[in-house]
């Protein structure tokens, strides 16, 4: 039993165990002798050995077993104040994470409220610029069908009925020559009849678009808005640039389109640039006047959200680079799905000069 406990000592009571354990030796070792006496020295000696050997012995480890039970009570205090602290700091510790958690939880649900009403607010705001956006294009397609309404009015219309009073005239001609004065009248109006229609034909759709491609096209653009306005136009465009797929020409050339015409009736701009680069696996363009400019942060027209609309349903990335009187660059680039052959490098094209008839 002494070699058993003596594994699970605590050091504190070590000295004490250490001192029984001899004196129950030595008491062991007395006792042997007890067994060599022999009969007359047994009745001789073993009231003298109970008095003087066995009993102060006795007492003795009686003490020292005392001091090692008190040895042991002061240790299971001490552990029992130890699991009563640990008790305790585990007890704050619940509270205090309860606590955190609670506090987390309040936290959390205050900012899932926050974020809710701030996207609720954002979608109404969302839903305001919609029906705005939606009110505005309603407004800028009659617009557009007013004026288309006015040029074939006052432009076809009256040609038609200028041809047909020349016709009338031409049928009460009296002379070969004045018949063919009325005739040659009739042609001439024909002829600006038949220029008007095609000039509406191809502000809607360019036929040259499609025929020639977009360089062509971009340039007849240029060309003609140079005729109108007097702007200084110049555009840099690669011949790799006509073999884009027909949506990422028909984006470009509408980009340049309203571009050119922002400038033109908003910027008080001199000059423009037009940039295209095909880079292989994208294509950039944009658009670049020394006009007025302007604060992108609040001006944003329904021509701008046009071309940004078309950017992205394209998967583009659509750029406004401009601040009030340092003209402005607005820019996008579109990914491309197929490579395009034979990249080459730009060539700078004169609006001037188009080697392509507008025909």
């Amino acid at each position: 039993m002494l070699d058993r406990y003596e594994k699970s000592l605590d050091p504190d009571e070590r000295d004490a165990f250490l001192a029984l354990r001899d004196e129950i030796s030595a008491y062991w070792r007395i006792l042997q002798s007890t067994f060599e006496w022999t009969g007359k020295e047994r009745d001789r000696r073993r009231l003298t050995f109970f008095y003087e050997q066995l009993v102060p012995r006795r007492t003795t480890m009686l003490q020292i077993a005392d001091s090692i039970e008190l040895i042991n009570q002061r240790g299971l205090t001490r552990a029992e104040e130890r699991f009563a602290a640990s008790a305790e700091s585990l007890r704050w510790s619940l509270l205090v994470t309860f606590a955190v958690t609670l506090l987390g939880g309040v936290v959390l649900a205050l900012g899932t409220v926050a974020l809710t009403l701030r996207l609720e607010k954002e979608l109404q705001r969302k839903r305001v610029d919609l029906e705005e956006l939606s009110a505005r294009l309603v407004r800028a397609q009659e617009d557009e069908r007013r004026s288309l309404a006015r040029e074939l009015h006052d432009e076809v219309g009256q040609s038609l009925s200028a041809i047909i009073m020349e016709a009338g005239n031409a049928e009460f001609a009296e002379t070969p020559s004045e018949v063919r004065g009325r005739v040659k009248s009739i042609a001439s109006v024909a002829e600006n009849a038949l220029n008007v229609v095609r000039d509406l034909a191809l502000l809607l759709r360019p036929s040259m678009l499609d025929d020639f491609g977009l360089v062509p096209a971009l340039n007849w653009h240029a060309r003609e808005m140079r005729k109108r306005t007097g702007l200084d136009i110049r555009l840099e465009a690669g011949d790799d640039c006509d073999g884009l797929p027909d949506e990422h020409k028909t984006c470009i050339y509408r980009f340049v389109q309203e571009a050119l015409n922002n400038a033109a009736r908003h910027a008080h701009a001199q000059s423009l640039r037009i940039a295209v680069r095909n880079e292989g696996r994208r294509v950039f363009f944009s658009v670049q006047d020394d006009g007025d400019g302007f604060d992108k942060r609040t001006v944003r027209g329904l021509g701008l959200l046009g071309m940004e609309e078309r950017v992205r349903q394209l998967g583009g990335r659509f750029r406004i680079d401009s601040q009030p009187g340092r003209g402005a660059t607005i820019s996008a680039e579109i990914p491309l799905t197929l490579l395009t052959a034979g990249e080459t490098e730009p060539t700078e094209v004169n609006a001037a000069a188009d080697p392509h008839p507008a025909g």
